[in-house]
């Protein structure tokens, strides 16, 4: 189909790595807590543009200069654990009438998002060296075989992205009347967030 090698295996996959827990979720989950099905929404789009910009980069051939410079993978590896870390230090440093971390306008829902996705290792490995393995060499790849890929990561990414929001929206009416509870989740988020930037930061 469109030149990928099992459509349907890579489907799977896709499900599969946006089902990780990783910071993606993470921030979605976040976003949803602070702005509500709109800054979820928000953030769903952030994490959407941020994956096709990191496919289309593996396109044009990024994953080969990555793979020839492991210096760059291992920079751009640093500078998302240390975005992360910087993250869950402002969220377990918060107090109750701070700003909140993650502002409450959809546009820094949006932004925060993007960035971790495009700082995310996990999404970097993924899009540079994993999905490449499902075109289908016995047919040239053309434009069309990669804006297939790419229109089947949107869809189901936003499928998910919407069933996350939802589910978080509805348990989080019931949790936002209890501010101890709220905080501690707030404290918790952070703690999880260093722990993703302490375990990307050792990986090797």
């Amino acid at each position: 189909m469109f030149g990928i090698a099992d459509y349907g295996a890579f489907v799977v996959a896709i499900i599969v790595f946006l089902a990780i827990p990783g910071p993606g979720n993470l921030a979605l989950i976040t976003s949803t807590g602070k702005g509500g099905r709109r800054g979820g929404l928000a953030a769903t789009l952030g994490v959407i543009a941020g994956d096709q910009v990191l496919m289309w980069l593996a396109v044009a051939g990024v994953a080969a200069l990555l793979a020839a410079y492991p210096r760059a993978f291992a920079a751009v590896q640093w500078l998302g654990a240390g975005y992360l870390a910087w993250l869950g230090v402002k969220m377990l440093l918060a107090k109750p009438g701070d700003a909140p971390v993650l502002q409450i306008k959809p546009r820094h829902y949006f932004r925060q998002a993007l960035l971790i996705t495009l700082l995310n290792p996990k999404a970097i490995v993924f899009y540079m060296a994993f999905f490449p393995l499902f075109v289908d060499p016995a047919r040239q790849p053309s434009l069309a075989t990669f804006a297939a890929m790419a229109l089947t990561i949107a869809v189901l990414t936003l499928a998910y992205g919407l069933i996350v929001v939802l589910l978080t929206h509805h348990l989080g009416e019931r949790l936002r009347q209890n501010p101890r509870v709220t905080t501690a989740l707030q404290r918790l988020a952070g703690i999880v967030l260093i722990g993703f930037g302490l375990r990307l930061a050792l990986t090797r």
